[in-house]
């Protein structure tokens, strides 16, 4: 059942003991959403934790590192900007889902209860419910929700950024945001391992279809040879639709099991959700994401067969 964002406020206030979970190789938005929800319902007086199933990168480590670990058995569990159950990795069937808050359009409805609008960011509808349970945003919260209007945006440069995407940023600086440590942090910081990697993975990058498809592979032996693990790829997708005349940008990483995933970025002229949801993955009409059980090399072949059809 899809609700307003006064009914999710009212039923956060009525619940206690609340788990909210994030989406696996998780991002500053879903990150951002979670901890900015937490924080809040603590200033109520609410007893609650994020958890996540990947290890969270610690350049997110100013999200949470003042918050305890979950020491509660949850009454009331939240996913935050997760559009299908299969996005909370290991935790996908440990929990019966009470309410999802999420922005993707694919989302598959799986939660007792929904908040869905279609925003640029995750911590933009969060904005909304945490005003709505009538918390004043300190700092923390700010830089919380800042994290996620920035990283979901490209640092405000994607077409989905809205003018009230920009108010909002605005008033999360009057409240205390860090805008330019995160966006630096977020944005212009790589460490070692990373800058490694990106230069592998920009070598592995091939082009199809008159050069309008470009895709990254991202394999196990990469992260062995430079350090790097899969933590660490969240910059590599955009990397993707920076060169010219691309209208498809694919990066796929393999994952320990030999399975792999893959992640789209596209421009106007392509909806990278719908792409996606060709291989049971989904997303925004401009960054998607979807899994495969194959190969890189199998993956590679059948994502660059359907980019085939769709762009004759």
């Amino acid at each position: 059942m899809r609700i307003s964002v006064d009914e999710c406020a009212r039923l956060l206030k009525e619940h206690d003991n609340i788990l909210i979970l994030t989406h696996a190789h998780p991002d500053g938005d879903t990150l951002g959403c979670g901890f900015a929800l937490c924080r809040a319902l603590m200033e109520i007086g609410k007893i609650c934790a994020v958890v996540n199933s990947d290890e969270i990168p610690k350049k997110y480590d100013y999200l949470y590192k003042d918050i305890a670990p979950i020491t509660f058995k949850p009454e009331y569990v939240v996913t935050v900007d997760v559009a299908t159950p299969s996005l909370l990795g290991k935790y996908e069937n440990e929990y019966h889902i009470d309410m999802c808050i999420d922005h993707h359009g694919t989302n598959t409805e799986y939660s007792d209860v929904l908040l869905l609008a279609d925003m640029p960011a995750a911590c933009q509808l969060m904005y909304d419910v945490i005003s709505a349970l009538g918390v004043e945003i300190n700092k923390n919260i700010a830089n919380c929700l800042y994290t996620g209007l920035s990283t979901d945006t490209g640092c405000f440069r994607y077409d989905s950024t809205t003018a009230d995407t920009f108010r909002i940023a605005a008033k999360l600086i009057d409240c205390g945001a860090d805008n330019g440590k995160i966006n630096r942090a977020m944005f212009e910081t790589k460490t070692k391992t990373y800058a490694r990697l990106e230069r592998l993975a920009l070598e592995s990058m091939r082009f199809y279809e008159n050069e309008k498809v470009a895709v990254i592979t991202v394999t196990q032996e990469m992260y062995h040879l430079t350090g790097s693990n899969e933590q660490e790829t969240e910059a590599l997708a955009p990397l993707t639709r920076q060169i010219e005349g691309v209208e498809i940008g694919i990066t796929i990483r393999e994952k320990e099991d030999g399975t792999c995933k893959a992640s789209i970025r596209t421009f106007e002229t392509v909806n990278a959700a719908e792409l996606a949801k060709c291989f049971g993955g989904g997303g925004h009409a401009q960054a998607a994401a979807c899994k495969f059980n194959c190969t890189v090399k199998e993956a590679r072949s059948l994502i660059v067969e359907r980019c085939r059809e769709i762009l004759k």
